[in-house]
């Protein structure tokens, strides 16, 4: 049950938009739902056995933490996961659905539902729908990277196999991801069956992080032309912070609070310095002395008097590298009542 404290913190953003349009309609959205980028997502016509799967986005622009109790969905072709469970004020979650294409087919309709009970009980649905098409079957599912060192080229082979007409082709691919190509390459065909080698490559300068996209085979299909086959990867380097940006949630003056930065590389390193911006005062941060793969930064956190949210940038120079590594920390100084 929420305090009257957080009742009154929370309030403020609904209450503002319900005088300035009077009385609610039934189309304006609850607090929950203004949290996501996106309501509903269709996922169009996808091949049998090919990995149907979408993030939606949800930001905490509250004061208050929000916490999900549970999600669940109306259909079994789906599964829905969201990323955490509790998000503090200012952080960013996701929900991911997936639509099971191998053992179901046809037009297939469903919904997310994501349960919140802090700071409030509340309900969001999300319609999730796609068209699963039997003919084409894509082998396997997805393009699945996984991790890809940073600066490396990663080539993988799918198999695209059509039954139906004698004289179906694929025509062109389309990819709108510079860092992402593809090439179809006809493997075999017969009265009934046809066979493409489907090779996809991740060029050697995309860029640090998830590397998400689709890659579209066109075919002389008039009713299906489009076939989506989903392409992931994440591209990491030698050195990475694993848990950069460091949220810090609400601080109190007064109140020391403690944290950690984890540093991995491939190879034992050496930390020279960690510098931050323009908050010396307070943060401490003690050095590692020897060099391991995986460093383990305490951070000690000393908040000043000033209220509201802040952020601060992190500069990490490593022993031997002339290019530093920059994290930022954020958070929330909560005053004195």
């Amino acid at each position: 049950m929420p305090t009257k404290n957080m009742i009154l913190r929370f309030v403020p953003a609904i209450a503002l938009f319900v005088c300035l349009s009077g009385v609610a309609s039934a189309q304006e959205l609850s607090w929950a739902e203004k949290m996501f980028d996106e309501h509903k997502h269709d996922f169009g016509t996808v091949a049998r056995g090919a990995e149907a799967r979408y993030r939606f986005k949800f930001t905490n622009n509250y004061e208050e933490t929000v916490h999900i109790s549970h999600v669940k969905t109306t259909c079994g072709c789906t599964g829905a996961t969201p990323s955490k469970d509790t998000i503090p004020s200012g952080e960013s979650a996701y929900i991911e659905v997936a639509m099971d294409t191998n053992k179901f087919s046809h037009e297939k309709n469903s919904n997310a539902i994501i349960v919140f009970d802090k700071p409030f009980y509340k309900e969001v649905r999300l319609p999730i729908r796609a068209y699963i098409r039997t003919d084409v079957v894509v082998t396997p599912g997805w393009a699945n990277f996984g991790s890809v060192d940073h600066g490396e080229t990663k080539v993988m082979d799918l198999s695209i196999q059509y039954s139906g007409r004698a004289d179906w082709h694929v025509t062109d691919i389309i990819s709108n991801n510079k860092y992402i190509v593809a090439e179809a390459t006809e493997t075999s065909r017969s009265a009934y069956n046809i066979r493409y080698n489907l090779k996809v490559t991740v060029k050697e300068d995309a860029p640090l992080g998830v590397l998400r996209d689709q890659v579209i085979l066109v075919t002389d299909d008039s009713n299906n032309p489009k076939v989506p086959v989903l392409v992931e990867a994440s591209i990491e380097s030698d050195l990475m912070v694993a848990n950069a940006p460091l949220a810090l949630g609400n601080l109190f003056p007064g109140q020391v609070k403690n944290s950690s930065l984890i540093i991995k590389g491939k190879v034992p390193f050496e930390i020279e310095s960690i510098e931050c911006e323009s908050r010396g005062d307070m943060f401490k941060v003690k050095r590692p002395e020897t060099a391991k793969k995986v460093q383990i930064v305490p951070i000690m956190i000393t908040p000043s008097e000033e209220d509201g949210n802040f952020s601060e940038e992190f500069t990490i120079k490593i022993t031997g590298r002339e290019e530093p590594l920059k994290f930022t920390a954020y958070g929330r100084i909560v005053a004195k009542q």
